[in-house]
């Protein structure tokens, strides 16, 4: 950080290819795009580039200043645009809902996981994915969302509830052949 902090480029080069995955990986999971994942990525580095003095090595990790950076990132995405993104989580349950075949692969069990994650409230989805995918300690994630370690836990502990309950609701859905009409 002291590299980066002085303008030098091996220095961030070097952080980006450590870090750039896992932050593109966070933002995915709470974006649910791509692209707007990249973009937060991106955003994400450009800021460690030009705020690296904002960082205190006693108080987080480079890695878990990173993912706040990115979490922050991510929340101000989704408040802007939450009715487009409540569209898109509508479209992509009813195609969910197209054919029963497809809740039995592992592609469609991972997108039905995917949009029960999208209807998460936003810090539920922060805190699992934070400590589930992306593997950071409850301590590291609640400094980061700036709560304490038992409220970590109980944000946790509803957001399982409600993706066990969405799941389980998804996997009582009626089969529908795909459109077809049985004769």
């Amino acid at each position: 950080m002291a590299g980066i902090t002085a303008g030098d480029q091996r220095s961030f080069a070097e952080a980006v290819r450590m870090h750039a995955r896992p932050i593109a990986f966070y933002a995915y999971r709470m974006l649910g795009n791509q692209s707007e994942a990249e973009d937060i990525a991106q955003e994400t580095f450009l800021r460690l580039w030009t705020q690296a003095s904002r960082w205190q090595p006693g108080k987080a990790a480079l890695s878990t200043w990173l993912h706040r950076i990115a979490h922050n990132l991510c929340i101000d995405f989704l408040r802007k645009n939450k009715p487009a993104l409540a569209s898109e989580l509508s479209d992509d349950l009813i195609d969910d809902q197209a054919t029963a075949e497809e809740t039995l692969n592992s592609e469609a069990q991972q997108n039905m996981l995917h949009v029960a994650l999208g209807r998460l409230p936003e810090r539920q989805r922060s805190a699992l994915v934070l400590t589930h995918y992306q593997g950071l300690s409850n301590r590291e994630v609640a400094d980061m969302l700036a709560i304490t370690v038992d409220a970590l836990e109980s944000l946790l502990a509803r957001a399982r509830r409600s993706l066990k309950t969405y799941c389980q609701a998804a996997d009582q859905r009626p089969a529908t052949n795909g459109g077809r009409h049985e004769q």
